[in-house]
């Protein structure tokens, strides 16, 4: 693609019609049950078609986006960096967790290299987008150049015109990278100004002492390069990562696409508040999968003013929690089409009491 300009993307994100929210709840509140009884069902049917107009899914597409760390080297993870491109041969050949979850949502998982550390060559199946080979330590410097940011975040909003071209209704969002929790937590301290502490949790299943030396890490992070929180594209280069740019432009190129996004759990909403950050319209059109394990992951869906579809203690990311919420919002759509109205069914309308 050409120079990337992110201002002509953010000025394109529109707010979603509350009008025609209401529209669809009024109908659904005709149909023939209680007011409200679907709870959020009704929620993700009246949301789901107000951004697309639709009333069917035609297509849901996963992108999970890879990249490794340099703040890796710091002993943040319980899990090598080799990990990383040896979970992305796994996700091309379909036999890794987002694979299993996406097919039972009838959902496309297509993986995409911002940043893995090796050269993949010609993996089928593979899109290559790869902004350098791994982020720096950003304990000793800047993740990334602001113009490194900006590539990642092009990538992003590159796939979502793909989704769009290619008639995909519904687009989740995925990640693979060890070590990846630990630039998340250090995005939502430097936006929300909350401590290492409140946000930063176990990711891949550290001890106590690996706990207070990933704490530690993040805070000399973040005193070493003082990103601004007024500026997001600045926080994400300073202590993010390639695959958290790629999710943050994916976010932002759904919304100005029209698309709802689904996004999965902590590092995926670290790239989702990079995005509502650069444009609060963007939140319209988010779909928050799950609450995360993550203590930080709270913080960040505050943030973002969005409430989970689902609580099941997950932690892995990949997308696998987009997977099983995009299951959920295709119920409440088949239930928007062929639930009959009190007027259809010949159905006595209850009386308010």
């Amino acid at each position: 693609m050409g120079t990337f300009d992110l201002q002509a993307t953010l000025d394109r994100i529109l707010p979603v019609s509350r009008e025609k929210i209401a529209a669809v709840q009024a109908r659904i509140d005709r149909q023939v049950k209680p007011v409200g009884s679907l709870g959020r069902l009704e929620e993700f049917a009246r949301r789901f078609v107000a951004i697309t107009g639709r009333e069917e899914i035609r297509g849901k597409r996963i992108y999970t986006f890879a990249g490794d760390h340099g703040v890796a080297e710091e002993g943040v993870s319980a899990f090598p960096a080799e990990v990383t491109p040896q979970m992305v041969f796994t996700f091309v050949d379909g036999n890794a967790s987002i694979n299993a979850l996406a097919r039972h949502a009838g959902a496309e998982v297509r993986v995409v290299d911002m940043g893995v550390a090796i050269d993949f060559d010609n993996l089928p199946g593979l899109i290559k987008r790869k902004v350098a080979k791994g982020t720096a330590n950003f304990t000793k410097g800047p993740a990334m150049s602001r113009e490194q940011a900006l590539q990642a975040l092009a990538a992003g909003v590159e796939m979502a015109a793909q989704a769009k071209a290619d008639a995909v209704d519904l687009v989740g969002t995925g990640d693979m990278g060890i070590a990846n929790t630990t630039p998340s937590a250090a995005i939502v301290a430097a936006i929300t100004g909350l401590s290492p502490q409140q946000v930063t949790f176990r990711g891949t299943g550290i001890d106590d002492e690996g706990l207070a030396r990933k704490i530690a890490v993040i805070t000399r992070g973040l005193e070493v390069n003082r990103p601004d929180p007024l500026d997001p594209v600045d926080v994400l280069a300073k202590v993010g990562g390639f695959e958290i740019g790629g999710i943050a432009g994916l976010v932002l190129g759904c919304a100005a696409e029209g698309l709802p996004v689904v996004v999965d759990g902590f590092i995926s909403t670290a790239g989702a508040l990079i995005a509502s950050e650069l444009n609060p319209q963007v939140r319209d059109y988010i779909f928050a999968a799950h609450q995360s394990v993550e203590i930080g992951h709270q913080h960040m869906l505050a943030r973002i003013e969005q409430k989970p579809i689902l609580d099941l203690s997950m932690r892995l990311g990949e997308g696998t929690g987009g997977a099983l919420a995009m299951t959920l919002m295709e119920a409440g759509l088949r239930a928007l089409r062929e639930v009959l109205t009190f007027d259809q069914a010949g159905v006595s309308e209850g009386s308010e009491q």
